[in-house]
C-alpha cells in the first residue's frame, strides 16, 4: 500500500524559502559541505494541520537536525533531478522516484556522489496523520528501480518480533523495528552486507552508497534523551561524508 508522505513541493514558495532559511542555520559557524535531505519523514517539519502551525510550531525542532547542521548546510530537496552542489544527499524514507529521477540519482553517484539511504519497507513509527492523508510519511519504501540498477534487493520477513532492539552497525548500536534485510544479486560485485544483510556498502562507480532497510534511528522520541541516536546518526553520516 503507497501513501505518499508531504513533499516540499506541496508547500508555497514562500513557506518554502523560510522554511530552507531556518534548516540552513549553521549551528556554531559556517560549513562548506552542503547536505541534501530527501525524506518524508517529519524532520524538516513539525507534523501539525497547517503549514502555518509548521512554520510557527513552537515544539523543539527534530534531534537529527542539530546533527546535520553539524555536519553542514542542510539543503531539503523536493526533487531529485538536480544534485551537483551537493557533498552528500540523505534519502529518508523517501517517496518512490520518478524515472527521471532515478537516471539523475544514478548518475550522480557514479559520478563521485555520496549517498545514505534508510529504506524501511514497514515503517513502525506513529504519525499524526491518518492512512490515506499524503502529509502522512511513506509506510512502505518503493525504491525497487534504483536498488535492483545497484545490485540490491530489499526483502522483509513478516514473522519477525514487532520491538526495539539495538543492532551493531559499522561500530555503532543502531536501533532497529521491524527491518528489512537487503540480497545482493548474483552479478554484483559492488556491495557487501552488513550486520546480516541489514545494511549493504556499495561501491558504485566513483560514488558510494550506505543503505540501511529500516528507519526507526530517525524516530523523534521527544519524551526521552536521544543522544544516542543522535550520536548513531552522526557516526553514519561520517561514513559517508567525504573527507574534503
Amino acid at each position: 500500500m503507497t501513501r505518499p508522505g508531504l513533499t516540499l513541493g506541496l508547500i508555497s514558495v514562500g513557506a518554502l524559502a523560510l522554511l530552507a532559511c531556518a534548516c540552513t542555520t549553521a549551528s556554531n559557524s559556517a560549513k562548506v559541505s552542503k547536505i541534501g535531505l530527501f525524506t518524508t519523514l517529519p524532520i524538516l517539519w513539525q507534523e501539525t494541520a497547517d503549514i502555518r502551525g509548521a512554520l510557527n510550531n513552537e515544539t523543539a525542532p527534530h534531534w537529527a537536525m542539530p546533527v546535520l547542521r553539524e555536519n553542514g548546510v542542510v539543503v531539503p530537496k523536493d526533487t531529485l533531478a538536480s544534485l551537483k552542489e551537493l557533498r552528500l544527499l540523505i534519502m529518508a524514507q523517501p517517496r518512490p522516484l520518478s524515472p527521471q529521477e532515478n537516471v539523475a540519482l544514478d548518475r550522480w553517484v557514479r559520478g563521485g556522489g555520496r549517498a545514505l539511504l534508510f529504506a524501511d519497507p514497514l515503517l513502525t513509527a506513529e504519525s499524526a496523520y491518518a492512512l490515506g492523508d499524503r502529509r502522512r510519511p511513506q509506510d512502505v519504501v518503493l525504491l525497487s528501480p534504483i536498488l535492483a540498477r545497484w545490485g540490491l534487493e530489499l526483502n522483509f520477513d513478516d514473522a519477525q518480533p514487532v520491538g526495539e532492539t539495538e543492532i551493531a552497525f559499522l561500530g555503532n548500536a543502531v536501533p532497529v523495528n521491524l527491518p528489512g534485510r537487503f540480497v545482493i544479486s548474483a552479478r554484483s560485485r559492488q556491495c557487501v552486507l552488513i550486520a546480516d544483510g541489514i545494511g549493504a556498502q556499495c561501491r558504485i562507480g566513483k560514488g558510494q552508497v550506505l543503505a540501511i532497510a529500516d528507519a526507526a534511528l530517525l524516530e523523534d522520541h521527544q519524551d526521552s534523551d536521544t543522544s544516542k541516536r543522535a550520536a548513531a546518526f552522526n557516526a553514519l553520516i561520517k561514513q559517508v561524508l567525504p573527507d574534503n
